[in-house]
């Protein structure tokens, strides 16, 4: 396993992948038993793994529970991430515990320390906005929770990209804690984000985490063996082959795993760490984690990505199918566009 730094607005040294911890625990009816997680976390440690993404709601807060006993033995080694927005757990907490609140945010915050049986979450994700809390509470909510010791970094998970770039600024020019990452849904049946999302967080300088890389099991052509899985199990956060794209995305990640001696899912999760974001795998079992582990191993050349990258390519509409024009490029190049090098940039 592999090391970055996490972002320009923090030092934090995480591994390459991320392990999702939404599938420790059995309260939704699909998940790993306590002893199956156990597994699954030693072998993320031993691997080289630091990076641990939670949340409060994931398995009505059994993830935060079993959790808690697995990192004891290895904390300070771990960036533990989690999350805020989506409980209330216990459920008969009621409407006044949802939402973004800086009540929501606080005791929702204490709620997961105990559970994690930790004095600070390392990363604390507004889960998704309520579209009532403003971002003004929300960057106060955070920046105390960090003066009090009980947070160090936040990062806005599931945000629009104008909620994102507006806080980011204001904390920048109001020197509270910075916004210091992203976290969205990123694979090759969901590219969407490649918009506005993964733009503005490559120019803003920040961390980005991709959750569901494999599109929910899709991507590892199992669904087209027959197999089953959260498509049947789960019911929730599925991607289908329904359409011609996703057909050819599928057959090209079949053609390159072919190629390189691999997996359609390894390469799937390869592909998103080349784009620039952290994958997230959020394995339900040991063999499914020993699997997604191998994609660190995959190396996929240039022709290989635009192969891939051409075969979910999503339309980005206004104003970039206009930017995009060569007409306009060259215009804006004063004609000499074949003689201007551009900066890289992983999502072009």
């Amino acid at each position: 396993m592999r090391y970055q730094v996490f972002g320009r607005h923090t030092g934090l040294r995480v591994s390459q992948l991320a392990l999702g911890a939404g599938n420790f625990g059995t309260a939704w009816g699909y998940g790993a038993e306590p002893e199956e997680a156990r597994r699954m976390f030693g072998r993320y440690i031993e691997a080289g793994g630091n990076f641990i993404d939670t949340a409060d709601n994931y398995q009505a807060g059994q993830s935060e529970t079993l959790l808690g006993d697995l990192i004891a033995p290895v904390r300070e080694k771990l960036v533990v991430a989690s999350k805020f927005t989506l409980g209330p757990v216990p459920a008969h907490a009621g409407i006044a515990a949802t939402g973004n609140s800086r009540k929501v945010m606080v005791q929702s915050v204490e709620a997961s320390l105990r559970r994690l049986k930790t004095d600070r979450i390392d990363l604390l994700w507004v889960h998704m906005p309520d579209g009532v809390t403003t971002i003004e509470e929300i960057l106060r909510g955070v920046d105390q929770l960090a003066r009090a010791g009980k947070i160090i970094y936040a990062g806005l998970s599931d945000f629009p990209a104008w909620r994102v770039a507006r806080a980011a600024t204001l904390a920048e020019v109001r020197g509270t804690l910075p916004i210091a990452a992203v976290q969205l849904e990123y694979s090759l049946v969901e590219r969407t984000a490649e918009r506005e999302l993964l733009p503005m967080a490559q120019a803003l300088g920040l961390g980005t985490v991709a959750w569901s890389p494999l599109g929910g099991g899709l991507l590892t052509g199992k669904y087209r063996r027959g197999e089953t899985g959260r498509a049947t199990q789960l019911g929730v956060l599925i991607h289908q082959e329904d359409n011609a794209q996703k057909a050819a995305v599928l057959d090209a990640l079949q053609a390159v795993a072919d190629e390189i001696g691999s997996n359609p899912g390894r390469v799937a999760i390869a592909w998103v760490a080349a784009r620039g974001a952290i994958p997230i795998v959020g394995p339900k079992s040991l063999a499914q984690l020993e699997d997604n582990l191998a994609a660190v191993d995959v190396r996929l050349t240039e022709q290989q990505l635009a192969q891939l990258n051409a075969a979910g390519a999503p339309a980005l509409g206004f104003p970039h199918d206009l930017l995009n024009q060569d007409a306009i490029r060259q215009g804006l190049a004063g004609g000499q566009l074949d003689q201007l090098d551009w900066p890289h940039s992983p999502v072009a």
